[in-house]
């Protein structure tokens, strides 16, 4: 088995869940805002009354960051792994059977709660997501699968582990002694504001990828430079194109100098609608892409992380990595989260 993993994915064990609802329903059971967690209670009552509440197909896939790009690593034939947490309920075996079906090693283990669920609901062209992580919040250091990890050539580390600092530490120093490049991607602009700190340092410390879309690298700028309105203000409502320049004026910049003359740490920033830079080595390597009208934007940051980690494995230069990301995540766009068959690369 050793020999047939070339990229391990580590993180928080989810099944997501998709359904076009009417708003007025999630108002009732306080499910206002556009990401947010919820009880287990709120999460069962959910499943329990889903059925009844929407004509349209609900779609039940493996979610998760690391185990959406473990997936879709597999499908472009990556020997992939994925280590997290479930429970003892049906939906771990969701989670396990999605991913055998992909191609992935599942290296599961139980917990005491039951499996993670996050619900992304179409509330008539609006979408919210509510999330209750349950057992995926109980995977250990103790958990992780340290002899198969050794024939890695690159390990995915889940942003929202980051709150988990020793095992996040221990996952680091375990694939940095072996040599082994680490992906991070930074998850949510709520989560880089708390840990812009700590990515900087792992990124300083440790071979590592990050992974960064336009509205988390520019919070990322903001924390580093201490900012609290100044050049970004505006930028929240701002276009792709508006984020784009300012990136490429003010941010780069700031990374190129953490960059320069070194292998790692390498910064790529997904720009939606204007494809993807990467700054590696102190150079920028700019990739545009074709827009689309998507029909879910769920699971397309990880599609991209996955398809330019494959590349990256397989030996192709950077710019080339980001160019299959931009492929592989508008081919994401067109489907519910990561439920697919195959990707043709």
């Amino acid at each position: 088995m050793q020999n047939t993993i070339e990229l391990f994915c580590i993180g928080n064990a989810i099944v997501d869940v998709f359904a076009s609802v009417d708003s007025a329903w999630l108002d009732e059971l306080g499910i206002t805002g556009p990401v947010q967690h919820i009880g287990r209670d709120v999460a069962k009552r959910l499943l329990e009354q889903l059925p009844g509440r929407t004509a349209a197909d609900i779609v039940f896939s493996s979610g998760g960051a690391a185990a959406n790009v473990a997936k879709i690593a597999a499908m472009m034939n990556i020997g992939a792994a994925f280590a997290g947490c479930v429970g003892g309920d049906e939906y771990a075996s969701v989670f396990e059977n999605d991913l055998r079906a992909a191609g992935v090693v599942p290296l599961l283990v139980r917990g005491k709660e039951e499996t993670g669920v996050c619900f992304a609901f179409d509330c008539g062209g609006t979408t919210r997501i509510a999330a209750s992580p349950g057992a995926a919040l109980e995977f250990r250091s103790t958990d992780v699968p340290e002899d198969l990890i050794d024939g890695a050539k690159a390990l995915v580390l889940d942003g929202y582990m980051l709150d988990r600092r020793p095992l996040v530490q221990h996952i680091l120093q375990l694939a940095s002694r072996r040599g082994i490049p680490i992906a991070l991607d930074a998850a949510s602009v709520f989560l880089v504001r708390e840990k812009t700190e700590d990515i900087l340092h792992y990124s300083r410390s440790y071979p590592m990828i990050v992974f960064m879309n336009a509205d988390e690298s520019i919070v990322f700028y903001d924390t580093i430079k201490k900012s609290t309105a100044g050049d970004t203000i505006g930028l929240e409502s701002a276009g792709d194109r508006e984020k784009e320049t300012f990136i490429l004026k003010e941010i780069f910049p700031l990374l190129k100098r953490i960059t320069v003359g070194e292998i790692f740490p390498i910064f790529v920033i997904k720009l939606g609608s204007r494809g993807a830079v990467v700054l590696a080595g102190g150079d920028i390597y700019r990739e545009e892409t074709t827009a689309v009208v998507p029909l879910n934007t769920v699971g397309a940051g990880d599609a991209f992380c996955a398809a330019f980690l494959s590349a990256w494995i397989r030996g192709k230069p950077v710019h080339e990595c980001a160019a299959l990301g931009n492929q592989v995540a508008q081919y994401i766009l067109m489907v519910p989260g990561t439920k697919i068959d195959a990707i043709e690369n």
